[in-house]
Protein backbone atom coordinates (compact mmCIF):
# COMPACT_ATOMS: atom_id res chain seq x y z
CA UNK A 1 0.00 0.00 0.00
CA UNK A 2 2.79 2.36 0.86
CA UNK A 3 4.51 1.65 -2.46
CA UNK A 4 1.35 2.59 -4.37
CA UNK A 5 1.08 5.94 -2.56
CA UNK A 6 4.74 6.65 -3.23
CA UNK A 7 4.27 5.99 -6.94
CA UNK A 8 1.26 8.27 -7.02
CA UNK A 9 3.21 11.08 -5.40
CA UNK A 10 6.08 10.67 -7.86
CA UNK A 11 3.64 10.76 -10.76
CA UNK A 12 1.94 13.93 -9.49
CA UNK A 13 5.27 15.69 -8.98
CA UNK A 14 6.41 14.72 -12.47
CA UNK A 15 3.23 16.08 -14.03
CA UNK A 16 3.56 19.32 -12.03
CA UNK A 17 7.16 19.69 -13.19
CA UNK A 18 6.18 19.17 -16.81
CA UNK A 19 3.35 21.72 -16.53
CA UNK A 20 5.82 24.34 -15.34
CA UNK A 21 8.80 23.64 -17.55
CA UNK A 22 7.03 22.79 -20.81
CA UNK A 23 5.71 26.33 -21.49
CA UNK A 24 9.16 27.76 -20.89
CA UNK A 25 10.76 25.32 -23.28
CA UNK A 26 8.22 25.41 -26.11
CA UNK A 27 7.11 29.10 -26.13
CA UNK A 28 10.21 30.94 -24.84
CA UNK A 29 10.78 32.76 -28.14
CA UNK A 30 7.18 33.98 -28.12
CA UNK A 31 7.57 35.20 -24.53
CA UNK A 32 10.60 37.25 -25.53
CA UNK A 33 8.69 38.85 -28.39
CA UNK A 34 5.74 39.69 -26.14
CA UNK A 35 8.08 41.26 -23.58
CA UNK A 36 9.68 43.47 -26.21
CA UNK A 37 6.31 44.57 -27.57
CA UNK A 38 5.00 45.22 -24.08
CA UNK A 39 8.02 47.35 -23.23
CA UNK A 40 7.58 49.35 -26.40
CA UNK A 41 3.88 49.92 -25.75
CA UNK A 42 4.70 51.00 -22.20
CA UNK A 43 7.18 53.61 -23.48
CA UNK A 44 4.63 54.78 -25.98
CA UNK A 45 1.93 55.25 -23.32
CA UNK A 46 4.42 56.96 -20.99
CA UNK A 47 5.45 59.60 -23.49
CA UNK A 48 1.89 60.18 -24.57
CA UNK A 49 0.72 60.73 -21.02
CA UNK A 50 3.62 62.95 -20.02
CA UNK A 51 4.41 65.10 -23.02
CA UNK A 52 1.21 65.24 -25.01
CA UNK A 53 -1.17 66.36 -22.29
CA UNK A 54 -1.46 69.87 -23.71
CA UNK A 55 -1.93 68.49 -27.23
CA UNK A 56 -4.72 66.21 -26.03
CA UNK A 57 -6.47 69.09 -24.33
CA UNK A 58 -6.18 71.42 -27.34
CA UNK A 59 -6.99 68.82 -30.01
CA UNK A 60 -10.00 67.55 -28.09
CA UNK A 61 -11.85 70.78 -28.86
CA UNK A 62 -11.08 70.49 -32.55
CA UNK A 63 -12.21 66.86 -32.65
CA UNK A 64 -15.49 67.62 -30.91
CA UNK A 65 -16.21 70.11 -33.67
CA UNK A 66 -15.66 67.51 -36.39
CA UNK A 67 -19.22 66.21 -36.07
CA UNK A 68 -20.63 62.75 -35.62
CA UNK A 69 -17.74 60.93 -37.27
CA UNK A 70 -16.38 60.08 -33.85
CA UNK A 71 -13.36 61.13 -31.90
CA UNK A 72 -9.92 60.41 -33.26
CA UNK A 73 -6.60 60.11 -31.54
CA UNK A 74 -4.82 63.47 -31.23
CA UNK A 75 -2.11 64.39 -33.70
CA UNK A 76 1.49 63.63 -32.83
CA UNK A 77 3.41 66.81 -31.92
CA UNK A 78 7.16 67.27 -31.56
CA UNK A 79 7.65 70.11 -29.09
CA UNK A 80 10.13 72.90 -29.69
CA UNK A 81 11.96 74.95 -27.07
CA UNK A 82 9.49 77.80 -27.48
CA UNK A 83 6.53 75.50 -26.94
CA UNK A 84 8.02 74.01 -23.85
CA UNK A 85 8.83 77.43 -22.37
CA UNK A 86 5.17 78.34 -22.55
CA UNK A 87 4.22 74.97 -21.06
CA UNK A 88 6.57 75.45 -18.13
CA UNK A 89 5.19 78.93 -17.59
CA UNK A 90 1.68 77.47 -17.50
CA UNK A 91 2.74 74.86 -14.97
CA UNK A 92 4.34 77.46 -12.69
CA UNK A 93 1.24 79.65 -12.77
CA UNK A 94 -1.04 76.72 -11.91
CA UNK A 95 0.89 75.19 -9.06
CA UNK A 96 4.61 74.71 -8.59
CA UNK A 97 4.04 71.67 -6.39
CA UNK A 98 2.38 69.60 -9.14
CA UNK A 99 4.28 66.58 -10.36
CA UNK A 100 4.37 65.82 -14.08
CA UNK A 101 2.63 62.53 -13.50
CA UNK A 102 -0.10 64.23 -11.50
CA UNK A 103 -0.68 66.75 -14.25
CA UNK A 104 -0.90 64.02 -16.88
CA UNK A 105 -3.35 62.02 -14.75
CA UNK A 106 -5.52 65.06 -14.15
CA UNK A 107 -5.66 65.87 -17.84
CA UNK A 108 -6.44 62.28 -18.81
CA UNK A 109 -9.28 62.13 -16.27
CA UNK A 110 -10.72 65.38 -17.60
CA UNK A 111 -10.70 64.08 -21.15
CA UNK A 112 -12.42 60.86 -20.11
CA UNK A 113 -15.19 62.85 -18.45
CA UNK A 114 -15.79 64.55 -21.78
CA UNK A 115 -16.09 61.23 -23.55
CA UNK A 116 -12.56 60.94 -24.83
CA UNK A 117 -10.24 58.04 -24.00
CA UNK A 118 -6.85 58.05 -25.69
CA UNK A 119 -6.44 54.33 -25.10
CA UNK A 120 -9.29 53.60 -27.54
CA UNK A 121 -7.16 54.77 -30.47
CA UNK A 122 -5.31 52.12 -32.39
CA UNK A 123 -1.62 51.71 -31.76
CA UNK A 124 0.05 51.11 -35.10
CA UNK A 125 3.68 50.56 -35.95
CA UNK A 126 4.86 50.22 -32.38
CA UNK A 127 8.13 48.66 -33.44
CA UNK A 128 8.89 51.42 -35.96
CA UNK A 129 7.91 54.23 -33.51
CA UNK A 130 9.88 53.06 -30.47
CA UNK A 131 13.07 54.85 -31.51
CA UNK A 132 11.05 57.90 -32.58
CA UNK A 133 9.44 58.18 -29.15
CA UNK A 134 12.79 57.82 -27.42
CA UNK A 135 14.31 60.53 -29.64
CA UNK A 136 11.36 62.81 -28.94
CA UNK A 137 11.83 62.23 -25.22
CA UNK A 138 15.47 63.19 -25.36
CA UNK A 139 14.71 66.31 -27.42
CA UNK A 140 11.96 67.32 -25.03
CA UNK A 141 14.18 66.91 -21.98
CA UNK A 142 16.99 68.89 -23.66
CA UNK A 143 14.63 71.69 -24.69
CA UNK A 144 13.12 71.72 -21.21
CA UNK A 145 16.53 72.26 -19.63
CA UNK A 146 17.37 75.00 -22.13
CA UNK A 147 14.05 76.75 -21.72
CA UNK A 148 14.30 76.73 -17.92
CA UNK A 149 17.53 78.71 -18.26
CA UNK A 150 15.93 81.21 -20.61
CA UNK A 151 12.74 81.87 -18.65
CA UNK A 152 12.59 85.57 -17.81
CA UNK A 153 10.65 87.18 -15.01
CA UNK A 154 7.75 89.17 -16.44
CA UNK A 155 5.08 91.41 -14.97
CA UNK A 156 2.64 91.50 -17.88
CA UNK A 157 -0.15 89.82 -15.95
CA UNK A 158 0.32 92.13 -12.98
CA UNK A 159 0.10 95.18 -15.22
CA UNK A 160 -2.97 93.80 -16.98
CA UNK A 161 -4.73 93.28 -13.65
CA UNK A 162 -3.91 96.82 -12.52
CA UNK A 163 -5.19 98.21 -15.81
CA UNK A 164 -8.40 96.22 -15.41
CA UNK A 165 -8.91 97.64 -11.93
CA UNK A 166 -8.42 101.21 -13.19
CA UNK A 167 -10.86 100.67 -16.07
CA UNK A 168 -13.41 99.08 -13.74
CA UNK A 169 -13.24 102.06 -11.38
CA UNK A 170 -13.79 104.38 -14.31
CA UNK A 171 -16.94 102.49 -15.35
CA UNK A 172 -18.20 102.48 -11.76
CA UNK A 173 -17.86 106.26 -11.54
CA UNK A 174 -19.59 107.08 -14.84
CA UNK A 175 -22.43 104.59 -14.38
CA UNK A 176 -25.84 106.15 -13.58
CA UNK A 177 -27.42 105.41 -10.18
CA UNK A 178 -30.04 103.15 -11.78
CA UNK A 179 -27.33 100.69 -12.84
CA UNK A 180 -25.94 100.05 -9.38
CA UNK A 181 -27.42 96.57 -9.23
CA UNK A 182 -25.90 95.71 -12.59
CA UNK A 183 -22.43 96.89 -11.53
CA UNK A 184 -22.51 95.47 -8.04
CA UNK A 185 -20.72 92.33 -9.20
CA UNK A 186 -18.08 94.44 -10.95
CA UNK A 187 -17.48 96.46 -7.78
CA UNK A 188 -17.10 93.33 -5.72
CA UNK A 189 -14.78 91.79 -8.28
CA UNK A 190 -12.68 94.98 -8.32
CA UNK A 191 -12.12 94.77 -4.57
CA UNK A 192 -11.20 91.11 -4.87
CA UNK A 193 -8.74 91.89 -7.65
CA UNK A 194 -7.03 94.59 -5.56
CA UNK A 195 -6.63 92.12 -2.72
CA UNK A 196 -5.46 89.38 -5.06
CA UNK A 197 -2.71 91.44 -6.69
CA UNK A 198 -1.61 92.92 -3.35
CA UNK A 199 2.05 93.90 -3.53
CA UNK A 200 2.89 91.52 -6.38
CA UNK A 201 5.54 92.88 -8.75
CA UNK A 202 5.94 89.93 -11.11
CA UNK A 203 3.69 87.28 -12.58
CA UNK A 204 5.15 84.50 -10.47
CA UNK A 205 3.87 86.27 -7.35
CA UNK A 206 0.26 85.85 -8.49
CA UNK A 207 -1.82 82.96 -7.21
CA UNK A 208 -4.00 80.71 -9.36
CA UNK A 209 -7.13 82.37 -7.98
CA UNK A 210 -5.79 85.78 -9.08
CA UNK A 211 -5.45 84.55 -12.66
CA UNK A 212 -8.96 83.13 -12.55
CA UNK A 213 -10.33 86.42 -11.26
CA UNK A 214 -8.48 88.17 -14.07
CA UNK A 215 -10.45 86.15 -16.63
CA UNK A 216 -13.71 86.86 -14.79
CA UNK A 217 -12.88 90.56 -14.75
CA UNK A 218 -12.20 90.54 -18.47
CA UNK A 219 -15.62 89.02 -19.09
CA UNK A 220 -17.32 91.49 -16.73
CA UNK A 221 -15.64 94.48 -18.40
CA UNK A 222 -16.79 93.20 -21.77
CA UNK A 223 -20.39 93.10 -20.54
CA UNK A 224 -20.12 96.57 -19.03
CA UNK A 225 -18.67 97.94 -22.25
CA UNK A 226 -21.67 96.66 -24.15
CA UNK A 227 -23.95 98.32 -21.59
CA UNK A 228 -22.02 101.63 -21.64
CA UNK A 229 -20.47 102.00 -25.10
CA UNK A 230 -19.79 105.77 -24.70
CA UNK A 231 -16.02 105.80 -25.15
CA UNK A 232 -15.76 109.58 -24.85
CA UNK A 233 -17.24 109.54 -21.35
CA UNK A 234 -14.89 106.75 -20.28
CA UNK A 235 -11.91 108.60 -21.76
CA UNK A 236 -12.85 111.83 -19.99
CA UNK A 237 -13.22 110.00 -16.69
CA UNK A 238 -9.87 108.27 -17.10
CA UNK A 239 -8.25 111.63 -17.87
CA UNK A 240 -9.76 113.09 -14.70
CA UNK A 241 -8.56 110.11 -12.68
CA UNK A 242 -5.07 110.57 -14.16
CA UNK A 243 -4.92 114.22 -13.12
CA UNK A 244 -6.12 113.35 -9.62
CA UNK A 245 -3.52 110.57 -9.31
CA UNK A 246 -0.73 112.89 -10.49
CA UNK A 247 -1.80 115.55 -8.01
CA UNK A 248 -1.86 112.97 -5.23
CA UNK A 249 1.64 111.78 -6.17
CA UNK A 250 2.96 115.35 -6.12
CA UNK A 251 1.38 115.94 -2.74
CA UNK A 252 2.85 112.73 -1.30
CA UNK A 253 6.31 113.55 -2.66
CA UNK A 254 6.14 117.05 -1.21
CA UNK A 255 5.12 115.64 2.16
CA UNK A 256 7.85 112.98 2.06
CA UNK A 257 10.48 115.62 1.22
CA UNK A 258 9.29 117.80 4.08
CA UNK A 259 9.42 114.90 6.54
CA UNK A 260 12.92 113.91 5.43
CA UNK A 261 14.15 117.49 5.89
CA UNK A 262 12.43 117.63 9.27
CA UNK A 263 14.11 114.39 10.36
CA UNK A 264 17.48 115.71 9.17
CA UNK A 265 17.11 118.94 11.20
CA UNK A 266 15.88 117.22 14.36
CA UNK A 267 18.38 115.80 16.85
CA UNK A 268 17.51 112.20 17.73
CA UNK A 269 16.45 111.61 21.30
CA UNK A 270 19.40 109.29 21.93
CA UNK A 271 21.97 111.87 20.85
CA UNK A 272 20.35 114.54 23.02
CA UNK A 273 20.41 112.14 25.97
CA UNK A 274 24.08 111.34 25.35
CA UNK A 275 25.02 115.03 25.21
CA UNK A 276 23.17 115.77 28.46
CA UNK A 277 24.75 112.87 30.35
CA UNK A 278 28.26 113.70 29.17
CA UNK A 279 27.79 117.37 30.05
CA UNK A 280 26.68 116.46 33.56
CA UNK A 281 29.72 114.22 33.99
CA UNK A 282 32.02 116.95 32.66
CA UNK A 283 30.90 119.55 35.18
CA UNK A 284 31.21 116.99 37.96
CA UNK A 285 34.97 116.92 37.35
CA UNK A 286 37.44 119.27 38.96
CA UNK A 287 38.96 121.91 36.59
CA UNK A 288 42.34 120.17 36.49
CA UNK A 289 40.65 116.91 35.48
CA UNK A 290 39.03 118.45 32.40
CA UNK A 291 42.26 118.87 30.46
CA UNK A 292 43.02 116.55 27.56
CA UNK A 293 46.53 115.06 27.27
CA UNK A 294 49.35 116.07 24.88
CA UNK A 295 48.59 119.80 24.89
CA UNK A 296 52.19 120.48 23.81
CA UNK A 297 51.49 118.93 20.38
CA UNK A 298 48.47 121.05 19.51
CA UNK A 299 50.27 123.47 17.15
CA UNK A 300 53.39 121.49 16.28
CA UNK A 301 54.00 122.23 12.55
CA UNK A 302 55.56 118.83 11.74
CA UNK A 303 52.48 116.80 12.72
CA UNK A 304 49.40 115.89 10.71
CA UNK A 305 46.64 118.32 11.68
CA UNK A 306 42.96 117.61 10.99
CA UNK A 307 40.11 120.09 11.52
CA UNK A 308 36.58 118.81 12.28
CA UNK A 309 33.66 121.25 12.62
CA UNK A 310 30.84 119.55 14.51
CA UNK A 311 28.24 119.74 17.25
CA UNK A 312 27.65 115.97 17.27
CA UNK A 313 29.46 113.77 19.79
CA UNK A 314 29.07 110.48 17.93
CA UNK A 315 30.02 112.01 14.59
CA UNK A 316 33.27 113.36 16.03
CA UNK A 317 34.00 110.01 17.64
CA UNK A 318 33.53 108.14 14.34
CA UNK A 319 35.83 110.53 12.44
CA UNK A 320 38.59 110.38 15.07
CA UNK A 321 38.34 106.61 15.63
CA UNK A 322 38.34 105.75 11.93
CA UNK A 323 41.33 108.01 11.19
CA UNK A 324 43.36 106.61 14.10
CA UNK A 325 42.53 102.96 13.34
CA UNK A 326 43.86 103.27 9.78
CA UNK A 327 46.91 105.47 10.52
CA UNK A 328 50.43 104.08 10.37
CA UNK A 329 51.81 106.74 12.72
CA UNK A 330 49.12 107.49 15.28
CA UNK A 331 51.39 109.63 17.43
CA UNK A 332 51.60 112.22 14.61
CA UNK A 333 47.84 112.82 14.44
CA UNK A 334 46.33 116.00 15.92
CA UNK A 335 42.55 116.55 15.73
CA UNK A 336 41.14 120.04 16.19
CA UNK A 337 37.41 119.72 16.92
CA UNK A 338 35.63 123.07 16.58
CA UNK A 339 32.18 123.34 18.10
CA UNK A 340 29.84 125.72 19.88
CA UNK A 341 30.32 126.40 23.57
CA UNK A 342 27.08 124.54 24.31
CA UNK A 343 28.51 121.28 22.97
CA UNK A 344 32.11 121.67 24.18
CA UNK A 345 31.59 119.95 27.59
CA UNK A 346 29.97 116.85 26.08
CA UNK A 347 32.59 116.41 23.33
CA UNK A 348 35.43 117.02 25.78
CA UNK A 349 34.02 114.48 28.24
CA UNK A 350 33.69 111.86 25.51
CA UNK A 351 37.39 112.04 24.67
CA UNK A 352 38.33 112.14 28.36
CA UNK A 353 36.64 108.78 28.99
CA UNK A 354 37.58 107.43 25.51
CA UNK A 355 41.19 108.61 24.97
CA UNK A 356 42.29 108.46 21.30
CA UNK A 357 45.26 106.09 21.72
CA UNK A 358 48.51 107.93 20.87
CA UNK A 359 46.82 110.75 18.96
CA UNK A 360 46.02 114.24 20.26
CA UNK A 361 42.57 115.82 20.44
CA UNK A 362 42.05 119.56 20.84
CA UNK A 363 38.53 120.92 21.48
CA UNK A 364 37.85 124.57 20.51
CA UNK A 365 34.80 126.76 21.07
CA UNK A 366 33.99 128.96 18.08
CA UNK A 367 32.41 131.51 20.43
CA UNK A 368 35.79 132.43 21.88
CA UNK A 369 37.62 133.51 18.72
CA UNK A 370 39.10 136.98 19.26
CA UNK A 371 39.70 137.56 15.55
CA UNK A 372 36.00 137.13 14.63
CA UNK A 373 35.27 140.79 15.47
CA UNK A 374 37.05 141.99 12.31
CA UNK A 375 34.87 139.80 10.06
CA UNK A 376 31.17 139.46 9.61
CA UNK A 377 31.51 135.70 9.98
CA UNK A 378 27.81 134.94 10.22
CA UNK A 379 24.64 136.57 8.99
CA UNK A 380 21.14 135.89 10.22
CA UNK A 381 19.21 133.85 7.71
CA UNK A 382 15.58 132.84 7.66
CA UNK A 383 16.15 129.65 5.70
CA UNK A 384 15.02 126.40 7.32
CA UNK A 385 17.68 124.35 5.55
CA UNK A 386 20.76 123.52 7.70
CA UNK A 387 23.07 124.23 4.76
CA UNK A 388 22.22 127.92 5.09
CA UNK A 389 21.82 128.26 8.86
CA UNK A 390 24.80 126.43 10.40
CA UNK A 391 27.61 128.79 11.30
CA UNK A 392 30.01 125.84 11.41
CA UNK A 393 29.70 125.43 7.63
CA UNK A 394 31.03 128.92 6.95
CA UNK A 395 33.97 128.89 9.36
CA UNK A 396 35.84 126.81 6.76
CA UNK A 397 36.72 130.11 5.11
CA UNK A 398 38.63 131.35 8.19
CA UNK A 399 41.11 128.50 8.67
CA UNK A 400 44.23 130.74 8.43
CA UNK A 401 42.85 132.90 11.24
CA UNK A 402 41.82 129.92 13.39
CA UNK A 403 45.25 128.24 13.01
CA UNK A 404 47.80 131.02 12.54
CA UNK A 405 50.73 128.76 13.52
CA UNK A 406 49.99 126.04 10.95
CA UNK A 407 51.04 125.86 7.30
CA UNK A 408 48.92 122.87 6.20
CA UNK A 409 45.74 121.30 7.47
CA UNK A 410 43.22 118.68 6.31
CA UNK A 411 39.54 119.49 6.67
CA UNK A 412 37.28 116.52 7.50
CA UNK A 413 33.51 116.90 7.65
CA UNK A 414 31.91 115.19 10.62
CA UNK A 415 29.91 112.86 8.33
CA UNK A 416 32.94 111.10 6.83
CA UNK A 417 34.67 107.82 7.62
CA UNK A 418 38.39 107.31 6.99
CA UNK A 419 39.19 103.84 5.64
CA UNK A 420 42.88 104.12 4.72
CA UNK A 421 46.00 105.82 5.99
CA UNK A 422 46.07 109.49 4.91
CA UNK A 423 49.77 110.20 5.41
CA UNK A 424 50.39 110.20 1.64
CA UNK A 425 47.91 113.05 1.31
CA UNK A 426 50.39 115.39 2.97
CA UNK A 427 53.01 114.68 0.29
CA UNK A 428 50.84 115.71 -2.68
CA UNK A 429 52.34 118.48 -4.82
CA UNK A 430 49.80 121.32 -4.70
CA UNK A 431 51.54 123.19 -7.56
CA UNK A 432 50.94 126.54 -5.89
CA UNK A 433 47.21 125.92 -5.40
CA UNK A 434 45.37 126.54 -2.14
CA UNK A 435 42.99 123.61 -1.85
CA UNK A 436 43.17 119.95 -2.86
CA UNK A 437 39.79 118.36 -3.58
CA UNK A 438 38.11 115.59 -5.55
CA UNK A 439 36.33 116.79 -8.69
CA UNK A 440 32.57 116.44 -9.17
CA UNK A 441 32.35 117.42 -12.84
CA UNK A 442 32.47 113.97 -14.45
CA UNK A 443 29.13 113.01 -15.99
CA UNK A 444 27.79 109.64 -14.93
CA UNK A 445 29.60 109.74 -11.61
CA UNK A 446 28.12 110.54 -8.18
CA UNK A 447 27.88 113.41 -7.57
CA UNK A 448 27.84 115.52 -10.73
CA UNK A 449 27.68 119.33 -10.39
CA UNK A 450 28.08 122.31 -12.68
CA UNK A 451 28.69 125.86 -11.53
CA UNK A 452 25.60 127.14 -13.30
CA UNK A 453 23.42 124.70 -11.32
CA UNK A 454 23.92 126.83 -8.20
CA UNK A 455 25.16 130.21 -9.39
CA UNK A 456 23.41 132.64 -11.71
CA UNK A 457 26.11 133.30 -14.27
CA UNK A 458 23.84 135.67 -16.20
CA UNK A 459 24.75 138.29 -13.62
CA UNK A 460 27.45 140.36 -15.37
CA UNK A 461 29.43 140.74 -12.15
CA UNK A 462 29.66 136.96 -11.84
CA UNK A 463 29.46 135.67 -15.41
CA UNK A 464 32.55 137.56 -16.59
CA UNK A 465 34.76 136.04 -13.91
CA UNK A 466 33.84 132.36 -14.15
CA UNK A 467 33.56 129.67 -16.79
CA UNK A 468 30.37 127.61 -16.66
CA UNK A 469 32.36 124.56 -17.81
CA UNK A 470 34.95 124.84 -15.04
CA UNK A 471 35.27 121.64 -13.01
CA UNK A 472 33.52 121.64 -9.64
CA UNK A 473 34.77 119.87 -6.54
CA UNK A 474 33.55 118.71 -3.12
CA UNK A 475 34.04 119.74 0.47
CA UNK A 476 34.41 116.98 3.04
CA UNK A 477 38.05 115.89 2.69
CA UNK A 478 40.28 118.74 1.62
CA UNK A 479 43.94 119.57 1.96
CA UNK A 480 44.64 123.31 2.49
CA UNK A 481 47.92 125.11 1.97
CA UNK A 482 47.43 127.91 4.50
CA UNK A 483 50.53 129.77 3.37
CA UNK A 484 49.19 130.15 -0.17
CA UNK A 485 45.80 131.07 1.28
CA UNK A 486 47.32 133.95 3.22
CA UNK A 487 49.38 135.06 0.23
CA UNK A 488 46.26 135.35 -1.98
CA UNK A 489 44.17 136.80 0.89
CA UNK A 490 41.26 134.52 -0.01
CA UNK A 491 39.34 135.22 3.19
CA UNK A 492 38.83 138.79 1.99
CA UNK A 493 37.69 137.41 -1.40
CA UNK A 494 35.11 135.31 0.39
CA UNK A 495 33.90 138.33 2.36
CA UNK A 496 33.39 140.27 -0.87
CA UNK A 497 31.10 137.55 -2.25
CA UNK A 498 29.13 137.53 0.99
CA UNK A 499 28.62 141.28 0.76
CA UNK A 500 27.40 140.84 -2.81
CA UNK A 501 24.46 138.86 -1.42
CA UNK A 502 25.69 135.36 -2.33
CA UNK A 503 25.31 134.06 1.20
CA UNK A 504 22.21 132.02 0.37
CA UNK A 505 23.80 129.90 -2.35
CA UNK A 506 25.47 127.76 0.30
CA UNK A 507 29.02 127.15 1.46
CA UNK A 508 29.96 124.80 -1.41
CA UNK A 509 29.22 127.21 -4.31
CA UNK A 510 30.89 129.96 -2.31
CA UNK A 511 33.93 127.72 -2.11
CA UNK A 512 33.93 127.28 -5.90
CA UNK A 513 33.98 131.04 -6.29
CA UNK A 514 36.52 131.72 -3.56
CA UNK A 515 39.02 129.07 -4.67
CA UNK A 516 38.41 129.46 -8.41
CA UNK A 517 41.57 128.57 -10.40
CA UNK A 518 43.33 127.74 -7.14
CA UNK A 519 42.19 124.12 -6.78
CA UNK A 520 44.31 120.99 -7.24
CA UNK A 521 42.06 118.09 -8.28
CA UNK A 522 42.75 114.81 -6.46
CA UNK A 523 42.14 111.25 -7.56
CA UNK A 524 38.55 110.08 -6.92
CA UNK A 525 39.81 107.26 -4.76
CA UNK A 526 40.70 109.76 -2.04
CA UNK A 527 37.09 110.81 -1.48
CA UNK A 528 33.89 108.94 -2.46
CA UNK A 529 30.62 110.81 -1.97
CA UNK A 530 26.89 110.12 -2.14
CA UNK A 531 26.34 107.75 0.78
CA UNK A 532 23.85 110.16 2.34
CA UNK A 533 21.44 110.39 -0.57
CA UNK A 534 22.21 107.91 -3.37
CA UNK A 535 21.69 104.16 -3.42
CA UNK A 536 23.74 103.79 -6.63
CA UNK A 537 27.24 104.31 -5.26
CA UNK A 538 29.51 101.57 -6.60
CA UNK A 539 30.36 99.10 -3.84
CA UNK A 540 33.88 98.61 -5.23
CA UNK A 541 34.53 102.35 -5.12
CA UNK A 542 33.38 102.43 -1.49
CA UNK A 543 35.69 99.56 -0.51
CA UNK A 544 38.72 101.13 -2.22
CA UNK A 545 38.13 104.72 -1.09
CA UNK A 546 40.37 106.40 1.45
CA UNK A 547 37.46 108.50 2.76
CA UNK A 548 33.73 107.90 2.30
CA UNK A 549 31.31 110.76 2.77
CA UNK A 550 27.68 110.63 3.90
CA UNK A 551 26.86 113.94 2.24
CA UNK A 552 23.17 114.65 1.97
CA UNK A 553 20.34 114.50 4.47
CA UNK A 554 20.46 110.82 5.38
CA UNK A 555 23.27 110.89 7.91
CA UNK A 556 24.41 107.57 9.42
CA UNK A 557 23.35 108.53 12.95
CA UNK A 558 19.75 109.27 11.89
CA UNK A 559 16.84 106.86 11.61
CA UNK A 560 16.52 107.79 7.93
CA UNK A 561 20.08 106.63 7.18
CA UNK A 562 20.60 104.30 4.22
CA UNK A 563 20.93 100.84 5.72
CA UNK A 564 23.27 99.48 3.07
CA UNK A 565 25.98 102.01 4.01
CA UNK A 566 25.45 102.37 7.75
CA UNK A 567 27.80 99.55 8.78
CA UNK A 568 30.81 101.43 7.40
CA UNK A 569 30.15 104.06 10.08
CA UNK A 570 28.91 102.02 13.04
CA UNK A 571 31.94 99.68 13.07
CA UNK A 572 34.08 102.54 14.42
CA UNK A 573 31.88 103.05 17.48
CA UNK A 574 31.72 100.92 20.60
CA UNK A 575 28.03 100.53 21.32
CA UNK A 576 28.83 98.61 24.51
CA UNK A 577 29.78 101.95 26.05
CA UNK A 578 27.73 102.55 29.18
CA UNK A 579 26.59 106.01 28.05
CA UNK A 580 25.42 104.70 24.69
CA UNK A 581 23.50 101.88 26.35
CA UNK A 582 21.85 104.22 28.85
CA UNK A 583 20.66 106.42 25.99
CA UNK A 584 19.49 103.42 23.93
CA UNK A 585 21.90 104.13 21.08
CA UNK A 586 22.40 100.97 19.03
CA UNK A 587 24.10 99.98 15.82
Amino acid sequence: MSKIRLCQRILLLSLFFLSVVAPLVFVSHRLNLLTLLGRREFLEDLYRATYRGDTLKLNAVEQIQEGADGLEEPNQVVYTEKDFASTISYYSEKNNDFKESGIAGYRTTTLERNGFNPDKGQRQGAQQNELSFMAQGRNIHDSQRMSEKNIQVTNKKVQEIKDQVILAKAYLKIAPPSSNLRLRDLEQLTREMELAVGEATQDSDLSTSALQKMRHMEASLSKVYRAFPDCSAVGAKLHTMLRQAEEQVRSQRHQATYLVHLAARTAPKGLHCLSMRLTAEYFALRPEERKLPNENKIYHPDLYHYAVFSDNVLACAAVVNSTISTAKEQEKLVFHVLTKSLNLPAISMWFLINPPAKATVHILSIDNFEWSSKYNTYQENNSSYPRFTSELNYLHFYLPDIFPALNKIVLLDHDVVVQQDLSELWNINMKGNVIGAVGTCQEGKIPFYRIDMFINLSDPLIGKRFDANACTWAFGMNLFDLQQWRRHNLTAVYQNYVQMGLWNIGSLPLGWLTFYNKTELLDRQWHVLGLGYSSDVDRNEIEQASVIHYDGLRKPWLDIAMGRYKSYWTKFLNFDNIFLQQCNLQA
